[in-house]
């Protein structure tokens, strides 16, 4: 089910028809998918165990993101308000939360818990709450699925 509601997301964002919006509703709804049709998503996403994952309006994912079950990728309206971008082969572990007018590089691997409303750097490692960052070169090897 991961693939058909990247397939009905894919064609409502290309056309815009009331039966592609209503198929991404219908999946949406079925597998408590709560991902915005006015986010802005790159190639190769990729759904593990595809439930109750949300994200938000505004929120911006490069290429090859892997997000898994009780994800959350959002805006806050404190603090640091505004939505995250996230770049390129990207991992986000189970029940992670990532919040803010944040920036999340390429190759960053966010592992499961973690609370993430700070800016990381490509090549990185993200554990806890609050999110402690580490540097590692190729952070995400393993761990990215179906690259494009």
């Amino acid at each position: 089910h991961n693939l058909q509601f990247a397939y009905w997301y894919r064609k409502y964002q290309k056309n815009k028809s009331f039966f592609s919006r209503g198929m991404l509703y219908r999946i949406s709804r079925k597998y408590g998918l709560e991902i915005s049709p006015n986010a802005k998503i790159g190639k190769g996403l990729y759904l593990g165990h595809p439930y109750n994952i949300t994200v938000g309006e505004g929120v911006v994912l490069g290429n090859n993101v892997n997000l898994h079950k009780g994800c959350t990728i959002g805006r806050t309206n404190r603090g640091n308000i505004g939505s995250p971008c996230i770049g390129n082969n990207v991992f986000v572990g189970i029940n992670a939360t990532v919040v803010g007018n944040i920036r999340i590089g390429d190759d960053v691997l966010i592992a499961p818990n973690s609370y993430v409303n700070v800016d990381v750097p490509q090549h990185s490692v993200v554990i806890g709450n609050p999110a402690v960052v580490h540097h590692k070169e190729n952070a995400t090897e393993g761990y990215v699925n179906f690259r494009v």
